[in-house]
């Protein structure tokens, strides 16, 4: 059974960010967004997810922060509220690694075109005999197209954090760096740890003192405290790995034995810290305008859907829908989590559910996720961009 003492923050109560402003009235949203709230709340009924967290800023000002459902779907569970902090999964890569990696190269410490074998000697170690991972850089891997593979369960031989690197740094290319866009996970590993010996920093500290501190996200970290997690909802019954309910403890399997700091998940955050995350890109509170540019840039590749420096990139179909413009940015967790930012028309549509409980299974999240981006632009006026 899982705990009723839930700390709860109304949505009026969220802090305001220099520059936004809140929408006094948060009831108007139930009828300006009827469609996208109906939307949900099917979702909910087809167990696409148990719960989630929805929020919308719109040219500076925070126009619908709701939660709908329960954590599980018992009846006597927790219900989910506008302020729920949810297990991030792959947003990590962008609110955490990436912003770490645009801070750093804004500062003129990171030069993107770098070999990842300088700030990572082992990942291009002679006993590989493999000399395309000399051409592996930064760039690369944000714009994951290093050759690296998407996925392998690191989790399965490797015990400690150490091991796991290690065995990242040893896995073997699939394709010549720059031949074709593959999502690497492993990528991502190996990236966070390079950010964090150029930045000479760890990853969670470096991001809790430059990024989430300066934006005000103090529902955001790495690690959940103990007395925090019951009021984060569980991801997964894990009959496999865990064997037990994970609950306000990283889902992923590789971040887990990393102690749950790695450079592709592990973060947890709610909603109205996402709005101060996207607030503070959109009004440069954290970041120049021709640093956040040089990271929206679509990377060339030879095949494969092309993406920006750590950003996805709306295409047809996406899960961003129809109507976000081709100057947008965003990400999608494997747990249930996306986070779209439009940098043209200033609107940012973040969407957090645990549609991994009980199990991984389901897929119904990619029916209703697009279409809620798109009834909320449409109740906007913003036609397909």
């Amino acid at each position: 059974m899982l705990s009723n003492s839930i700390p709860r923050l109304h949505s009026s109560a969220i802090p305001q960010l220099p520059g936004m402003v809140l929408t006094p009235n948060f009831a108007v949203q139930y009828q300006r967004f009827s469609r996208a709230f109906e939307l949900l709340r099917e979702a909910i009924a087809a167990r696409a997810f148990p719960g989630c967290s929805l929020a919308v800023l719109y040219q500076g000002q925070l126009i619908a922060s709701a939660g709908l459902g329960r954590f599980t779907y018992e009846a006597d569970s927790p219900e989910v509220d506008a302020a729920t902090v949810f297990d991030l999964a792959s947003l990590t890569k962008i609110v955490a690694t990436t912003t770490m990696a645009m801070i750093l190269y804004q500062r003129g410490v990171l030069d993107l075109d770098l070999a990842v074998q300088s700030a990572v000697p082992e990942f291009a170690a002679r006993e590989l005999n493999d000399p395309r991972r000399a051409e592996v850089t930064i760039r690369s891997l944000l714009a994951h197209t290093s050759g690296l593979p998407a996925y392998v369960p690191l989790f399965e031989s490797a015990g400690t954090r150490d091991e796991l690197l290690f065995a990242a740094c040893r896995t073997p290319l699939q394709a010549a760096p720059g031949e074709r866009a593959d999502y690497s996970d492993i990528g991502f590993i190996i990236l966070g740890e390079a950010l964090a010996r150029l930045g000479d920093d760890a990853l969670d500290s470096f991001c809790l003192r430059e990024i989430f501190g300066p934006a005000g996200m103090v529902n955001t970290c790495f690690r959940p405290p103990r007395q925090m997690r019951p009021s984060i909802p569980p991801t997964e019954d894990d009959r496999k790995f865990r064997h037990r309910i994970v609950q306000g403890k990283v889902h992923d399997e590789n971040a887990h034995v990393m102690h749950g700091v790695a450079g592709h998940a592990g973060l947890f955050s709610n909603a109205p810290d996402l709005v101060r995350f996207a607030h503070a890109l959109l009004s440069s509170h954290l970041l120049r305008p021709e640093t956040v540019a040089v990271f929206a840039q679509p990377q060339p590749v030879l095949s494969g859907q092309g993406r920006a420096l750590g950003f996805d990139l709306p295409s047809l179909p996406s899960q961003s829908g129809r109507c976000f413009s081709r100057h947008s940015i965003g990400h999608l967790g494997f747990t249930g989590t996306s986070l779209w930012i439009d940098l043209e028309r200033d609107l940012a549509i973040i969407l957090l559910s645990n549609r991994t409980w009980p199990n991984r299974t389901s897929q119904a999240i990619k029916q209703f996720r697009p279409a809620v981006h798109d009834a909320i632009c449409e109740a906007l006026g913003l036609t397909p961009g």
